[in-house]
């Protein structure tokens, strides 16, 4: 299956084909109304963004943007404070929140922090190198956000057909198979575990069934 990639846009989200086509005609003006002729669309109840701290957010970004060390007090869900000294090493938008992704000082593995819990945060005059091993996009996709530790399955499920049409469309993987049966699809896909799965697949209640996850050898995995 080949994989579709969607358009590349310039700083004010016009489409560089689009511009570069229409060069000679575009302004001001047009750049402006494009702003209101497209849109990203929610696909879950959308929720106001909570409230940052003020000065949080220009602290964590100088912090990350110079590799230097941030002296941070935060809370956690059952409101317990922690101040900590933490290495700063991406910042990522999930939905409506901000997670700063970090290692605690004296640690190799990485954590994620949304940035409302912070209550206050200064960057260091102390630099660190930046870890080589590190890589924000493959923490992505290794479902870090997603509240997985990066373990890829084999997942193997039955799903109605009315629900489960828009996995023809937008696949969960590049070597995902499907049968059609009578009433259902059965729908085969290389996927990373995470919490947020499970929370998708029980989202469609009794419309999803026989779910079975395979666990697989990364060091002999091959993604088709």
């Amino acid at each position: 299956m080949r994989k579709n990639y969607p358009g590349k846009y310039n700083a004010a989200g016009l489409p560089l084909t689009a511009r570069a086509n229409l060069a000679p005609y575009t302004d001001a003006k047009l750049s402006r109304e494009w702003l209101k002729k497209v849109r990203v669309v929610s696909t879950t109840q959308p929720l106001l963004p909570p409230k940052i701290r003020e000065g949080v957010l220009e602290q964590v970004s100088n912090a990350l943007y110079a590799n230097q060390w941030l002296e941070v007090e935060y809370e956690n869900a059952a409101g317990k404070r922690t101040q900590s000294d933490v290495m700063p090493l991406g910042l990522a938008q999930q939905g409506v929140r901000l997670y700063l992704v970090f290692r605690f000082k004296d640690y190799d593995n990485e954590r994620s922090l949304a940035l409302n819990r912070i209550i206050a945060a200064k960057a260091s005059t102390f630099t660190f190198e930046r870890p080589k091993d590190f890589d924000l996009e493959k923490y992505d996709n290794d479902g870090r956000f997603g509240y997985g530790e990066g373990t890829r399955i084999k997942l193997s499920f039955r799903i109605d057909k009315e629900a489960g049409l828009h996995l023809l469309e937008s696949p969960l993987s590049l070597d995902q198979q499907v049968v059609e049966l009578d009433d259902a699809y059965e729908i085969t896909a290389t996927v990373v575990d995470t919490a947020m799965l499970d929370w998708w697949l029980r989202g469609f209640g009794d419309g999803v069934w026989a779910i079975d996850k395979e666990f697989i050898d990364i060091e002999n995995y091959t993604e088709g």
